[in-house]
């Protein structure tokens, strides 16, 4: 039986990565209590790695759909951690969001804006959440975006 968040994933057109694994000494998340830690997910899809410096040869909207392939990414991770059942994820309580940039690019924010939106367009309210949009010098393996999230479970 599919879940609610599922079915809305679906209704968007969206199927669920199988969650990336990690690529050195760490674990993709951990649970502690009702919180879900996710560690950073690189822009990926189902092409491969979304690389590439904002300002230099990627615009904002490139930018943006990099964050919400990460957003893709983190929900696949969160649905691991809740051994399958989406549904038991509350909310997005936080995502910290890494932007390849050049030093002079200024619209972190609405790179990361890729990814907030679309976990309001899939949870809601309870996709409604705090977040730092900060630039990085590179990123891993030259990706665009990276964010990792923090979520409330029941």
């Amino acid at each position: 039986m599919t879940g609610k968040i599922e079915t809305r994933l679906a209704e968007l057109g969206v199927t669920l990565p199988d969650a990336p694994a990690p690529a050195a000494n760490y674990v993709p998340w951990a649970v502690d209590g009702d919180t879900v830690w996710v560690s950073g997910q690189i822009s990926a899809g189902p092409d491969g790695m979304i690389t590439g410096k904002l300002g230099e040869d990627l615009d904002v909207t490139a930018g943006a759909a990099a964050a919400r392939a990460c957003a893709i990414s983190l929900l696949a991770q969160v649905k691991v951690a809740l051994g399958g059942d989406l549904d038991r994820l509350d909310r997005v309580l936080k995502l910290t969001g890494f932007v390849n940039s050049t030093p002079d690019f200024i619209d972190q924010p609405k790179v990361i804006n890729g990814a907030s939106d679309f976990l309001v367009e899939v949870l809601g309210d309870s996709g409604r959440h705090t977040r730092s949009a900060v630039s990085a010098a590179s990123l891993p393996l030259g990706v665009a975006v990276e964010i990792e999230g923090i979520f409330k479970i029941r």
